[in-house]
């Protein structure tokens, strides 16, 4: 992992994925770009990335319209297999470094992981 390139989890409707890669490009980053919806975590990625950003539910986004649609308020269900069918109920962004990972990271965080 040594030298990775960092990753940013996201799409480009999202201001915050943007500012992240406002950033980077202001900063002189190379950053690897990936669409969740386009190219899905693997198991084995989104369990790392829960691992590194605080579990299954930091990385559920129980504020969009994915959450809402299918109705996961009202139910009981397993965060890591309900991301794992569909990527459109992650947090984003997600940034991911050789020094760990966050969700949404601004600031201080974001710094800390890229610099």
């Amino acid at each position: 992992m040594h030298g990775m390139i960092p990753q940013i989890i996201g799409t480009k409707k999202s201001a915050a994925y943007r500012a992240c890669l406002r950033y980077c490009r202001e900063r002189g980053i190379a950053v690897q770009e990936r669409n969740p919806d386009e190219k899905p975590l693997s198991p084995g990625e989104l369990d790392r990335l829960a691992a590194l950003c605080g579990g299954y539910e930091e990385l559920l986004d129980r504020e969009g319209s994915s959450f809402r649609k299918r109705g996961l308020a009202w139910m009981d269900f397993d965060p890591r297999e309900e991301i794992l069918q569909d990527p459109s109920l992650l947090r984003r962004p997600i940034v991911r470094t050789d020094r760990g990972a966050a969700v949404e990271p601004e600031g201080k965080r974001l710094e800390e992981l890229l610099s």
